[in-house]
C-alpha cells in the first residue's frame, strides 16, 4: 500500500523548507487523532483540482487527500475498457490552472489519468495523499468544531481516525464497487460472457467475436466504434436513441492560434469559446427545442446516409434533457456506414444461451453481452455523516450555492454540471471554498453552517434531467430549492459572477465559534 513517510509536529510550530499546507500532521495526543484543517475525499479529477486550489488560495491550510483506492485519477483510473474517453473537450474538462497542450481535444482515458497525475506531481501534492483509505463514516462536534473522520485501511482492515476543521467531498456520484445491472431473464443462460464496463479487464481478448453492446449512452457510443478494430461484429442495443454529435478531434482553430500565441493563451481563448458555445446550444435547445431537434436531426442523417433509418437516431425526448453523446470525428456513424456495426432498437425479453431474445421476435446472437446500462448512483462515497450524535440524511436537504449543504456544519461537496464540463463548476466551487475559509479566518469563526431562514423556498430535485441514471439517484440525493441561493443554475456565466466574485457571509451563512 502506497502511503507517505509521515513526520509530526506541532501545529504552531513552523516547517520553513515548505509551505504550510505542504507540513506534515498534528498528532492529537489525547486522542491520537491526526489533524488537519482541511480533509478532501477523493483523488480524483475534483480532488486533485481541490488541492490545488487550496495551496494556491489558502497556503495556511494543512489539508490530506484520503482515497479509497490505490490509484490518482478516480473515474479515469477506474475504468478501463476499450476507447475509454471524455465526452468533453478537454479545453473545457481541463483545469483553469493547467493547460491542455495535446492535439487530442476529446481524450482517451490514459492521458487525462497522466494530465490528471502529472497535476498532482507539479503542485507537489503526491506526499499528501494517504491511498487505500476508505471513509467510513464522518461525525462532527460542535463543541469542538471538528469533524472526526473514520478510515477504514483497505489493506488490512484497520480502523484509523483523523480529525478535520473542514470536510470537502470529491468523491462523484457513483458506485467505485459496481456499476448498475438490471436484472435480465434468462441472463444465467448465456454462454458467453456477460461484462459491465466498469469490470473491464484490460486483456480481455475479444477477437473474431460478436458483440451486443446493450446502452446509448456515452458508454456504449465508445464501446462500439472501439471495439470494431478486433470483433467480428458489434450491434448496439438501445432501448431508445440518443442525440449523438460529432466532434473535430483535431481543432484547426487551436492548431492556427498555436502558432501565434504561447500555450497558456491558446488554452484560454479556446476554453472561453467553447464555453460560450456550449451554453449558447444548451440555450437555444431549452428555448427552441423543435428547432434544435430538427437541426440535430439533419446533422446526424448527414453522417449515417440516406439508407439509414433514422429511427435509431430519433430521440423522444428534448435535447438536453438528457446528456448529448459527442463522438470524435464521427467514429461512431463510420462504424455504422463500414457495417462493421450495427443498431438495433427494441427491448429485451429474456437472454438465450447464444444471445438475446427480443420482444419484437428479433433475436442477436452474441458472443460476448456488454451491459453498458449506467452507474450505480452513490454520493459520498457511500460516507455517512452525523451531527453531534444525530444521523444526517443529505437526501432531506438543500445545497447552498452548489457547495454546502443545509444545516450541515463545515462540510462542501464537489459536483460539477450535468450540461457541460464537470470542472468547470469542480474549480469554481473550490475556488469559492478557499475564499469561504480565509473569510472565516479573517473574522476569527470557525463554524459555518448554511441554514434556510425563508418558508416560501419549495423544494426541487437536485438534478432536472431525465436519464436514467439521474432519475434512479434523485432518492440519494440532497435537494435544491426554488430561490437563490439554494437554486442550482446549470450557467457558468451566473456561477462565475456568483462563487468567483460573489459574498461569502450572506445572511445565508450562521458564522460562529465553540460555546
Amino acid at each position: 500500500m502506497r502511503q507517505a513517510n509521515w513526520r509530526y509536529h506541532n501545529k504552531n510550530t513552523s516547517d520553513k523548507s515548505m509551505p504550510n499546507n505542504m507540513q506534515q500532521p498534528t498528532q492529537d495526543n489525547t486522542q491520537n487523532h491526526e489533524y488537519f484543517d482541511v480533509i478532501i475525499v477523493g483523488a480524483g479529477l475534483s480532488g486533485i483540482g481541490a488541492a490545488v486550489h487550496l495551496q494556491q488560495d489558502s497556503p495556511n491550510k494543512t489539508y490530506a487527500i484520503v482515497e479509497g483506492r490505490e490509484a490518482i485519477g478516480g473515474t479515469w483510473d477506474l475504468f478501463r475498457y476499450p476507447g475509454i474517453r471524455s465526452d468533453s473537450d478537454m479545453y473545457t474538462l481541463g483545469y483553469n490552472f493547467k493547460p491542455w497542450t495535446s492535439s487530442e481535444g476529446i481524450a482517451n482515458g490514459k492521458d487525462i489519468r497522466e494530465y490528471i497525475s502529472s497535476t498532482a506531481k507539479e503542485h507537489n501534492i503526491d506526499s499528501n495523499i494517504r491511498f487505500g483509505h476508505k471513509v467510513i463514516h464522518s461525525s462532527w462536534s460542535s463543541k469542538t468544531a471538528r469533524w472526526t473522520v473514520e478510515i477504514l485501511l483497505t489493506a488490512t482492515g484497520e480502523t484509523r481516525f483523523y480529525d478535520c476543521n473542514f470536510l470537502l467531498c470529491c468523491t462523484g456520484y457513483y458506485n467505485y464497487d459496481h456499476g448498475y445491472e438490471p436484472k435480465f431473464s434468462g441472463s444465467e443462460d448465456f454462454k458467453g460472457d456477460i461484462i459491465h464496463p466498469q469490470k473491464w479487464d484490460e486483456n480481455y481478448d475479444y477477437s473474431d467475436k460478436k458483440v451486443v453492446v446493450i446502452g446509448s449512452g456515452a458508454t456504449a457510443v465508445t464501446l462500439v466504434p472501439a471495439m470494431t478494430d478486433k470483433a467480428k461484429h458489434v450491434t448496439m442495443l438501445q432501448r431508445s436513441p440518443s442525440y449523438v454529435m460529432s466532434l473535430p478531434q483535431d481543432d484547426p482553430m487551436v492548431n492556427l492560434l498555436r502558432k501565434l500565441f504561447p500555450e497558456t493563451w491558446v488554452y484560454r481563448i479556446t476554453r472561453t469559446r467553447n464555453i460560450a458555445l456550449t451554453s449558447l446550444m444548451y440555450k437555444f435547445c431549452q428555448t427552441f427545442p423543435n428547432a434544435a431537434r430538427g437541426l440535430m436531426q439533419r446533422i446526424m442523417k448527414k453522417e449515417v446516409g440516406d439508407d439509414f433509418d433514422m429511427k435509431h437516431f430519433t430521440p423522444s425526448y428534448n435535447p438536453w434533457d438528457e446528456r448529448l453523446c459527442a463522438v470524435p470525428d464521427g467514429d461512431l456513424f463510420e462504424a455504422l456506414r463500414a457495417g462493421t456495426a450495427s443498431i438495433v432498437t427494441d427491448h429485451i425479453d429474456h437472454f438465450t444461451e447464444t444471445g438475446i431474445q427480443l420482444k419484437s421476435g428479433e433475436s442477436l446472437e452474441a458472443d460476448i453481452i456488454i451491459t453498458a446500462t449506467g452507474l450505480d448512483v452513490e454520493l459520498f462515497g457511500k460516507m455517512t455523516m452525523s451531527v453531534d450524535g444525530k444521523a444526517f440524511n443529505a437526501n432531506e436537504k438543500m445545497v447552498y450555492r452548489g457547495v454546502l449543504l443545509e444545516d450541515l456544519p463545515n462540510a462542501g461537496m464537489v459536483f460539477g454540471y450535468t450540461n457541460a464540463s464537470w470542472t468547470l463548476k469542480a474549480d469554481l466551487i473550490t475556488e469559492w471554498m478557499c475564499r469561504l475559509l480565509n473569510h472565516m479566518d479573517a473574522t476569527g469563526k470557525k463554524i459555518v453552517i448554511p441554514k434556510n431562514m425563508d418558508p416560501t423556498i419549495a423544494h426541487k430535485p437536485f438534478v432536472d434531467m431525465q436519464s436514467g441514471y439521474v432519475q434512479r439517484a434523485l432518492k440519494k440525493a440532497p435537494l435544491q430549492g426554488s430561490k437563490l441561493p439554494w437554486k442550482l443554475y446549470q450557467n457558468y456565466a451566473l456561477d462565475l459572477v456568483t462563487l468567483r466574485f460573489g459574498k461569502v457571509n450572506d445572511k445565508t451563512l450562521d458564522f460562529s465559534n465553540p460555546q
